[in-house]
């Protein structure tokens, strides 16, 4: 079984309404929303979470 250690972004500052991140295991972002700890994780390949991220930044944005 893989363990994830979570972080929550610096940008959430006090906020609960944000997600957490785990980058530790090889190969994989596990992310899950803070008020739910306890809930699903989604898993993603490093590739999907580099062109998610991408979205969210660069210049293609789409809303």
């Amino acid at each position: 079984m893989k363990v994830f250690r979570f972080v929550k972004s610096s940008y959430s500052a006090d906020s609960a309404d944000c997600v957490e991140v785990a980058c530790n295991v090889s190969g994989t972002v596990a992310v899950r929303d803070s008020k739910d700890t306890a809930g699903p994780v989604i898993l993603l390949n490093s590739a999907a979470w580099d062109a998610f991220r991408s979205g969210l930044t660069g210049s293609g944005r789409r809303y």
